[in-house]
């Protein structure tokens, strides 16, 4: 088998400060995903500090090849000793998913990893070794698709500590309530938003510790197909239809053109939706076989708005309510961010017609940078990314 990893992350800095302390770092290498969860010992700029080092140099020793042995001396060695306390640094869990299916977590000093499987929380054996005079724990085993793994800093723990609960909530109520999660939602990012909210809801808004949830879940690869813009040869209409139609996986149309020459080579018809939720937002369409037709550049614009504010973790549940919103541009981008592993473009350079002898100052260049600024957001999301010029 071969699996695909969904992965998604939120962070809550501690109350006043700037920065966040805890720090994490996704990896794709050739055969696998791997997470990296660093937090930085104390708040703010040195913590911040701390696990940025901590989790480049993990990164950057793992990708290499280095083990776990190497890694944790390094980071010893590395990392500046607190005076006061006599302890550096960072703790840190590692998660590494093979794309066949194997997988492994070392934890050193951070809360435990919730497992969900099947809907219910799993425990895995573990090995418990020293390495420089460190506790580390060690798993080994095999993922099956569905699987959910959280991993968190401390500051999971201990939200409400004296606020609402007299002791924080323990990793058996947050694994509770992520089980509980995992029934309502199926994307990581929803449930990574889910999780952070909690937290800052015991903490009363006013997170008393950086407070990190990561969540990978286990999915199967799914792909995405758009095609926009004429091709620049009329005489290439037939081909980028039959090209874009036999891809596996969904498939969405943006622009009326497109919609054209896609609905005359398959000879359907374009039914245009009357249902105009947002009045910001073009109507959708519908052709037989298609999974979204949309408008062009301003619904492409709209998208790429919601994408981009994902992608800076300007996401909560809020965010997710518009994301489920009924117009062309929620739907495209809900598409994106939570059924999508891989995203190919089918794009025409064609001037648009349209454009140019109406007033709007829109032009080739407007689709085309949006189609750039598309790829490059998509693939800052962990999305592989394929685009073919017509």
């Amino acid at each position: 088998m071969s699996v695909s990893v969904d992965i998604s992350w939120k962070s809550l800095n501690k109350h006043h400060e700037e920065l966040c302390g805890d720090k994490v770092e996704v990896l794709k290498t050739e055969d696998s995903d791997i997470i990296i969860l660093a937090d930085g010992m104390g708040s703010g700029v040195k913590a911040n500090i701390l696990a940025t080092l901590t989790s480049k140099i993990l990164g950057t020793m793992f990708l290499e090849g280095a083990s776990i042995d190497a890694c944790v001396e390094t980071i010893a060695k590395t990392l500046p000793v607190c005076k006061v306390r006599e302890v550096a640094y960072a703790t840190f869990s590692i998660l590494q998913i093979f794309h066949n299916g194997d997988a492994y977590l070392v934890e050193f000093d951070n809360p435990k990893c919730v497992f969900v499987r099947d809907r219910q929380i799993v425990d895995y054996p573990y090995r418990e070794r020293m390495i420089e005079g460190k506790n580390i724990r060690e798993y080994r085993f095999q993922v099956r698709l569905k699987d959910c793994f959280v991993l968190m800093s401390d500051g999971v723990i201990y939200a409400g500590v004296g606020e609402l609960l007299n002791f924080g909530w323990t990793w058996e109520s947050m694994a509770e309530y992520t089980l509980k999660c995992t029934r309502e939602t199926l994307s990581a990012s929803r449930l990574a938003a889910m999780l952070s909210q909690a937290c800052d809801d015991l903490y009363g808004q006013k997170p008393g510790d950086d407070t990190t949830v990561a969540v990978a879940r286990v999915i199967e690869r799914q792909i995405i197909n758009i095609f926009t813009g004429p091709p620049t040869h009329k005489e290439d209409d037939e081909r980028v239809v039959r090209e874009f139609m036999k891809q596996e996986g969904k498939k969405v149309v943006c622009g009326g053109t497109s919609a054209n020459i896609t609905a005359r080579v398959l000879k359907k018809e374009i039914v245009t939706s009357l249902n105009y939720a947002d009045p910001n937002v073009p109507p959708t369409a519908t052709i037989e076989g298609l999974d979204l037709v949309t408008e062009g550049v301003l619904t492409l614009g709209k998208t790429l708005g919601l994408l981009k504010r994902y992608e800076h973790d300007e996401f909560d549940e809020a965010f997710f309510d518009e994301l489920d919103a009924e117009n062309g541009a929620s739907r495209l981008a809900k598409m994106i961010i939570e059924e999508c592993t891989e995203l190919h473009l089918f794009v025409g350079k064609a001037m648009n017609m349209a454009h140019q002898n109406s007033s709007l100052p829109f032009d080739l260049s407007v689709r085309m940078n949006l189609v750039e600024q598309l790829k490059e957001c998509a693939e800052h999301l962990g999305k592989n990314v394929q685009v073919t010029y017509y």
